[in-house]
């Protein structure tokens, strides 16, 4: 996804920083934006620690995704988008309602609910996050959560969210703005990624000093998808950025009965 500028004189310190808060969260959101799963025999911490090898982490994740991605028909959800920047004696923010709605078939679509606050910020941040979405559709492999992309080790294993998970450091095989380096938590049982936090694995931008991203996905009708997302730009010349993302509350529609175990 590409920086965008506001080439409006006068605001524009103030919506620089918000602008590049919506690149640095863009890997995370294109690579990541939804990773179904499927039920599986529940596992717990302590049968899980036989562990396998990050590689065998990953080929099972990618295998299993795939696979239950071919149950996934439907899916709708209000999602609610906001953005705000504190800096140079001024706060400004925006926020959006949308709703979202994804169709195996058509792909995605959004439908703006209400929009309120800032209209910079509103039309050259947050509009623009939506349409990145869209447009990652059409080029998942470059920043795909994958060997071709990533190098894995295996950190440990820990409880989230009552479910034991590997967790993994990831590091990009290149440095780009369009990638990421950090921490996953892949689901022992379903081997799907439940949380992501991470920062850009290239600064874009001289005025970013430091960006943090955290993404967490929920386990609904036997499907994992986007539940928070919330990114943090500190700007060098002083000023914060924060980009917040509730994904809303799912209605899942499932082409067939998922198989036990996603496999």
């Amino acid at each position: 996804m590409p920086c965008y500028w506001t080439g409006f004189s006068g605001k524009r310190r103030y919506f620089q920083p918000a602008a590049l808060i919506v690149l640095c969260a863009a890997a995370v959101l294109s690579a990541q934006t939804a990773l179904p799963g499927s039920p599986a025999p529940t596992a717990t911490l302590a049968a899980a620690k036989p562990a396998l090898t990050s590689a065998e982490i990953v080929d099972e994740m990618l295998l299993h995704n795939e696979a239950r991605a071919q149950g996934l028909k439907h899916y709708q959800s209000v999602r609610h988008y906001e953005v705000e920047y504190k800096g140079y004696s001024a706060k400004i923010g925006a926020k959006l309602v949308v709703e979202a709605d994804f169709d195996a078939a058509s792909g995605k679509t959004f439908h703006i609910v209400s929009q309120s606050g800032n209209r910079l910020l509103i039309d050259k941040v947050l509009k623009r996050l939506i349409d990145s979405e869209k447009d990652a559709e059409k080029n998942k492999s470059s920043t795909a959560l994958t060997a071709a992309n990533y190098k894995f080790r295996l950190a440990g294993i820990e409880s989230l969210a009552g479910r034991p998970a590997y967790i993994l450091d990831v590091a990009p095989l290149v440095d780009s703005k369009y990638l990421y380096r950090g921490k996953i938590w892949v689901d022992c049982a379903d081997f799907a990624v439940a949380k992501i936090e991470a920062a850009p694995a290239q600064n874009p931008s001289f005025w970013i000093s430091s960006t943090a991203i955290n993404h967490e996905y929920t386990r609904t009708d036997g499907f994992w998808l986007p539940a928070q997302n919330r990114s943090e730009t500190k700007v060098r010349v002083g000023g914060k950025a924060v980009l917040t993302i509730d994904y809303g509350k799912y209605q899942v529609v499932p082409e067939s009965p998922v198989a036990g175990g996603g496999s």
